[in-house]
């Protein structure tokens, strides 16, 4: 047998080269602990927030930079469950104003909680607002909505069901249409 023989012999018994996509791994430039997004953002009142979070949703503290004087917060990283934020005090003049000052938030933090019922009346004791009783939702978590004082608004849900697809286009329909027939 010839020497190109062999290869192309050898080179038929090696299987292709994938083609499929690999899973996405841990982003590079990411420091240990965090997720590709880490959300952030600012309060007017950052000191206080940084107790309310703890009180409200358990989080930790994984550190603070203080600003000049020690009075002011800059920049704190918590955590609930797995998750990581970021939080700091609103600094208009830099462009990072606070829900309290643009007259709201369109952002939701959505955390899973073991207990729902009880997580929310955790967070109302601790100062929340409620803006969603807890009740049961068609795609199979049991949520309720809370204000926190500094104008972010918060889910907290604890999974109930695992609903597939289908089943659950099902039930978001039937949902809107008794949401729209009740306005």
């Amino acid at each position: 047998m010839t020497k190109a023989k062999a290869r192309k012999k050898a080179k038929a018994k090696r299987p292709a080269p994938s083609r499929a996509k690999k899973a996405p791994g841990p982003v590079a430039g990411a420091p240990a602990g965090y997720h590709t997004l880490t959300p952030g953002f600012c309060v007017r009142g950052a000191l206080e927030a940084l107790a309310f979070y703890k009180k409200a949703f358990g989080a930790t503290e994984r550190m603070r930079l203080m600003k000049p004087g020690g009075t002011t917060l800059a920049h704190a990283e918590l955590k609930i469950g797995d998750s990581l934020f970021m939080l700091g005090e609103e600094e208009p003049a830099m462009g990072a104003k606070s829900a309290q000052t643009l007259g709201g938030s369109s952002v939701n933090f959505y955390i899973y909680v073991k207990a729902v019922d009880a997580a929310v009346e955790k967070a109302v004791a601790a100062g929340a607002k409620p803006i969603m009783p807890v009740t049961d939702m068609f795609w199979g978590d049991r949520i309720g909505g809370v204000e926190d004082p500094y104008g972010q608004k918060w889910t907290l849900a604890t999974r109930k069901e695992t609903v597939a697809p289908r089943e659950m286009q099902k039930r978001a329909e039937a949902f809107y249409a008794q949401a729209a027939g009740s306005h």
